[in-house]
């Protein structure tokens, strides 16, 4: 609501409101922070943007009784980025401002280096969720499961925490405990996890021959090297295989996300042509558009990606607009249903906001924002289990049976054998890829 008062009512609407901006920044900012403040914005203010007065007032009036009234004296600085944080933390559960210490940190993960336990969070009815752990960090291996709740980090509850808040807490010098308590929706009790602090070095991108013609490739977490990994990647697999590989898995389970670019660029590997992605936002720096070169790595291979409800971001991205351009099945359980956009706007001294300035699309125009990427083939974790069958007597129990001279028997599973079926969803989707290229040969 505008005043009224004539004084006020001026014809030039950027006069006025630096008139109340500067008016604002003296009842509460020191001079210092104002100027430094101002002088780094990325995107200039919009001087026909009409300020809320009587909210403004209210803020002051907050302000004001809290700085009187208090039962301890509050820094003027810690009063404001509190004030800072509640404004981003109130907008969505990804949008933060980040203290020098966790701007430092998110700028090391996208690099593949920091410290701590491994796990990308988010917020859950007022608590902590656990999006994913992340492969060969101590929050993997202490059994820590997407959609687990934390609710106490040591003696702390995590009610009402703020994400930021709960990432500076679990962060810690290298060798040193900390206590979780999850809860899990299969277990009926919250139990207690002790897990130790390691420096995390994370290889986003690993691989392995299945078996002859039929590869694997695992990524843990997009960073910004990501797309080069993963051609690197093919081209060990293919040299092991001493040929092009007939078949290919691409595993993006437990994969939080990381870097739009590199969600491409991963993309772009297995595409000959076509949208991968695009982005919509209020500003224009935010109307992106990611298209493919030409060049499929795989000529054409069949290629089955497998994703669950820890896949978000840019694990979505990757298995969106490869189902979207049919160029691959997608398996597992319904991914995360992140849909969006944050940008990093950085500050001074060395601090920054994360913000949500876009939703991305599939190239069919989806948005996955709180729907998730469904699967073209519904598979859920499970163990393998053989059943006992009645013995039978075959050719090759008689006596004095014909040898085939050309079979080769094994007293061993090889390691690979092994690992598809402890891994269900692995064997399945070993399974299909078999008999896609078996279709593809006939055809």
């Amino acid at each position: 609501m505008h005043p009224s008062t004539p004084s006020q009512n001026t014809s030039n609407p950027a006069l006025l409101r630096l008139g109340i901006v500067l008016f604002f920044s003296l009842l509460l900012l020191t001079p210092s922070v104002f100027a430094d403040n101002t002088s780094d914005l990325d995107y200039p203010l919009d001087p026909q943007y009409d300020l809320p007065l009587d909210e403004l007032r209210s803020f002051a009036e907050v302000y004001e009784r809290i700085k009187q009234a208090y039962v301890h004296e509050v820094d003027d600085r810690e009063l404001l980025e509190s004030a800072i944080k509640g404004m981003l933390s109130g907008l969505d559960p990804h949008s933060a401002y980040l203290a020098p210490e966790a701007f430092k940190d998110l700028r090391e993960s996208t690099q593949g280096e920091f410290g701590g336990l491994g796990i990308e969070i988010g917020i859950e009815e007022g608590y902590i969720k656990v999006i994913s752990p992340i492969d060969d960090t101590p929050a993997s291996r202490a059994g820590l499961q997407p959609h687990d709740l934390i609710i106490r980090i040591n003696d702390t509850p995590t009610r009402e925490m703020s994400v930021d808040k709960a990432m500076e807490t679990m962060r810690g010098e290298p060798g040193t405990q900390i206590e979780l308590t999850i809860q899990r929706e299969t277990v009926n009790q919250p139990f207690n996890v002790i897990l130790e602090r390691a420096l995390i070095r994370i290889t986003s991108v690993k691989e392995k021959m299945l078996e002859t013609g039929f590869g694997y490739l695992r990524i843990s977490q997009f960073q910004n090297r990501s797309g080069n990994e993963v051609q690197k990647a093919l081209n060990r697999l293919v040299k092991e295989n001493q040929a092009p590989l007939e078949g290919l898995i691409l595993d993006l389970r437990n994969n939080p996300g990381g870097v739009l670019q590199a969600a491409a660029d991963v993309v772009d590997v297995f595409l000959d042509s076509g949208l991968i992605v695009y982005t919509r936002g209020r500003l224009p720096d935010t109307q992106m558009r990611f298209e493919a070169n030409a060049g499929d790595s795989l000529n054409g291979a069949p290629l089955v990606v497998l994703i669950n409800g820890g896949s978000a971001s840019a694990s979505e991205i990757v298995a969106g607009a490869l189902q979207d351009h049919q160029r691959a099945l997608i398996m597992g359980t319904a991914s995360f249903g992140k849909g969006s956009v944050q940008t990093i706007l950085p500050l001074n001294n060395d601090r920054a906001i994360k913000m949500t300035t876009a939703l991305y699309y599939t190239p069919n125009g989806r948005s996955i924002q709180a729907e998730g990427i469904q699967p073209d083939i519904e598979v859920g974790n499970a163990s393998i289990t053989l059943l006992e069958t009645t013995q039978t007597t075959k050719e090759a129990d008689l006596d004095g049976h014909i040898n085939n001279e050309s079979k080769v028997l094994k007293d061993k599973k090889t390691t690979t054998q092994r690992n598809t079926e402890e891994d269900y969803p692995l064997n399945e989707a070993l399974n299909l890829l078999r008999g896609l290229v078996i279709f593809k040969n006939r055809h």
